[in-house]
């Protein structure tokens, strides 16, 4: 199955070696190419592909306000490409309902499998992102503006399955890996992760991965 990407990234060289990248894989067609947040969102609209790599910082409407009406209109996932490993805008796109996020000096292999990752319905961070986002809703003072999230007691909602899917997903398992785990049908994998986003009122898999995380849910066993 083929899987269609826009790329959107204001630098012209940038998102020539991104569509050069992409093009090279087996699987993956870019549908095309969008030079700002306006633009990304337009064609969204009009081309409907499977997701958008997505450049934060760009003209006319930055990436955030473009990831946000890409995922609040259903259009497509959106996979946010960032120089930093940490910063406001990592929150923002979270809050927006980015399906992963990936360092901009990441190589290629990493940036075909966060692709194919994420099309997929798979939440991805990198690595970096990750332990500095973490890290950052650990701290005693006041963190950045955080994701939509549930309070203990909105996690009481779950059932005791929704909540071992949901630890899983913290530690950053597919489906495949959370149904051998579970030893239950990737399907059936699917079905729960669903009804957990619906339940806690979030909007992307990553979003569960860093409330569980938040909460402690991964290290349950």
């Amino acid at each position: 199955m083929t899987i269609r990407v826009l790329v959107a990234e204001d630098q012209a060289a940038v998102r020539q070696g991104l569509v050069l990248i992409l093009r090279s894989a087996p699987g993956i067609e870019v549908a095309g190419e969008a030079a700002d947040g306006e633009e990304a969102v337009r064609l969204a609209r009009e081309l409907r592909p499977d997701l958008v790599l997505m450049d934060l910082s760009m003209p006319r409407l930055d990436g955030v306000s473009a990831t946000g009406r890409i995922t609040g209109e259903g259009l497509a996932e959106v996979l946010v490409l960032t120089t930093f490993d940490f910063d406001e805008y990592v929150f923002g796109a979270l809050r927006a309902g980015a399906g992963g996020f990936l360092l901009k000096d990441s190589d290629a292999a990493a940036l075909i499998d966060a692709v194919r990752t994420v099309a997929a319905g798979e939440g991805l961070i990198a690595p970096a992102v990750t332990r500095r986002l973490l890290t950052e809703f650990a701290r005693s003072r006041p963190a950045p503006p955080r994701p939509p999230a549930a309070d203990p007691a909105r996690l009481s909602g779950l059932t005791p399955r929704e909540r071992e899917v949901l630890g899983r997903v913290g530690e950053g398992l597919s489906n495949a890996e959370i149904a051998d785990r579970l030893a239950m049908a990737e399907a059936t994998v699917k079905t729960h992760v669903s009804r957990i986003l619906g339940k806690l009122g979030l909007r992307s898999r990553v979003q569960a991965a860093v409330l569980a995380q938040e909460f402690g849910l991964s290290r349950e066993p």
